[in-house]
């Protein structure tokens, strides 16, 4: 073997060598010693054909510098000639290119075989217009004052707390998210009860797996409701009882009649229906959480945006020791963050913080500190105000279209959020064929119906239309293409 050198950044490595590696996770000569061990009437042989397939897979990338014939044949325990010989043939072939004094090279000519890594993101169907609710409008994202964020601290973080972090999350962000929430949303927020989380699918998952290892095997969801409350409830081993909402929330007879002792709501702007529970049905809530000793999983997922009333404040801080709380970036911001937070009971805290451990060991730093800053410095809140004005604008556009193409319509839940639920004269049914119409003129929209636990054939259309993803004028030009759609049919 060649001599050796020292790294002051890494392991000692073989000289002649260095220049191949991080190309493709291992040097030249380990994807050759097969070869090497060939008979030697046949070695010669096998030397080329092992380096041609190399280069052909791509594990050899095109313009990967080689090692020197000498340093090659000596890590491989062969003779120069056969190297220079390989060497020679492949360059003949293609497959490799070299000149006086630069070395050898494997060439660009070869089209690799590599493999490509598929895309499974949830993507747009590439509709003309896409009302599917669920996703903000991506370009608001503040990419300037995010630079700058990060920037600073990347500049003023110090080397002790790029280390594993708390399991909780940095005591800075946990502060700063403690302060926004008591104000915005009336969260009583302790920051030792507070976990930061990769987004609100991973706080649903969190109390899962605690639960589950409680000995709780269902928690009643919403229906109709988010329909991820399910599989991430599953993942953990919990079964979900779909419990029935009326024109004030979740209905409390049929809560109490079902047994379990938690159950997920999206009280301030349920999701999909809009409804904002009453007064007196977040207190029948808590006091069915009371006489059982359950709790109840707020999920405030877009509980930032309010239009034509005042703030409802969280039903967390009615009773912080019998609800957790959980809400997320993913609208106010973009998804693509994963950035949330968990404010969980004093009596689960210890327990939800010692499972995110052995989840993750704990959410990235750099985020967490760059987060920190956009709150402290006042950057948060002026990026909510920034999406309430859009979203007020298209809520707006999408009611008055709905007004000029679809006269009649009752649409409900627009006082918040990030969608409203449409529902149509009867002349626009049945339901199913209103869908295929709309499809077929490329109009991406789910109905009410999708969110229920049960398939319900219903003959009147209700709709739920997102709109934050869509300016007013696609807005206006999605609702003109689907009641042209109609009248195509009528026609």
């Amino acid at each position: 073997m060649t001599s050796s050198r020292t790294n002051p950044e890494g392991p000692i490595e073989p000289e002649g060598l260095a220049e191949t590696e991080g190309l493709t996770g291992s040097a030249a000569w380990e994807l050759l010693l097969p070869a090497a061990s060939a008979p030697a009437r046949t070695r010669g042989r096998s030397l080329q054909a092992a380096l041609r397939e190399a280069v052909r897979s791509g594990r050899l990338a095109p313009d990967t510098r080689l090692p020197s014939s000498r340093d090659l044949a000596a890590d491989l325990g062969v003779s120069r000639g056969l190297v220079t010989e390989a060497y020679e043939q492949l360059t003949a072939e293609g497959y490799l290119r070299s000149g006086r004094g630069a070395g050898t090279w494997v060439g660009g000519s070869v089209r690799a075989a590599r493999p490509r890594a598929r895309d499974l993101a949830p993507r747009s169907p590439g509709a003309r217009a896409d009302f599917v609710p669920g996703t903000p409008d991506l370009s608001l994202f503040p990419r300037a004052a995010w630079a700058a964020a990060q920037r600073a601290v990347l500049a003023e973080l110090p080397h002790d707390l790029l280390g594993y972090p708390d399991p909780r999350g940095l005591p800075r962000l946990r502060t700063a998210l403690a302060e926004l929430l008591a104000r915005r949303r009336g969260v009583v927020a302790d920051p030792e009860r507070l976990v930061v989380v990769s987004g609100v699918a991973q706080a649903t998952a969190l109390l899962g797996f605690v639960l589950h290892a409680r000995g709780t095997h269902t928690v009643g969801v919403e229906d109709p409701g988010s329909p991820q409350h399910d599989s991430l409830y599953a993942a953990a081993g919990v079964g979900t009882v779909p419990l029935p909402l009326d024109e004030e929330g979740l209905a409390v007879a049929p809560l109490r009649a079902s047994g379990v002792r938690v159950v997920v709501t999206t009280p301030a702007h349920q999701f999909p229906t809009g409804i904002a529970y009453s007064a007196r049905r977040r207190a029948q809530l808590l006091d069915w959480a009371r006489s059982v000793d359950g709790l109840v999983f707020e999920d405030d997922y877009d509980g930032d945006f309010r239009y034509d009333r005042a703030p409802v404040g969280a039903l967390q801080g009615l009773d912080p020791e019998h609800v957790a709380y959980a809400g997320s970036v993913s609208k106010s911001l973009v998804p693509g963050l994963r950035l949330g937070w968990l404010l969980v009971p004093e009596s689960l805290a210890d327990e939800v913080v010692e499972r995110k451990r052995t989840m993750d060991l704990g959410h990235p730093t750099l985020d967490q500190a760059l987060f920190a800053r956009f709150l402290e410095r006042g950057d948060y809140d002026r990026q909510l105000r920034r999406c309430q004005r859009a979203y007020r604008q298209r809520r707006d556009a999408l009611v008055a279209a709905l007004e000029e193409h679809f006269p009649g319509a009752e649409v409900t839940g627009i006082a918040a959020g990030l969608h409203v639920i449409a529902e149509l004269p009867e002349k626009y049914g049945p339901q199913e064929d209103f869908l295929a119409r709309a499809a077929s003129a490329g109009v991406a929209v789910r109905p009410l119906s999708a969110y229920a636990h049960a398939r319900v054939d219903d003959a009147v259309v209700r709709l739920v239309l997102g709109y934050a993803q869509l300016s007013p004028a696609r807005i206006g030009a999605g609702i003109r293409l689907m009641a042209d759609a109609v009248r195509a049919h009528e026609l």
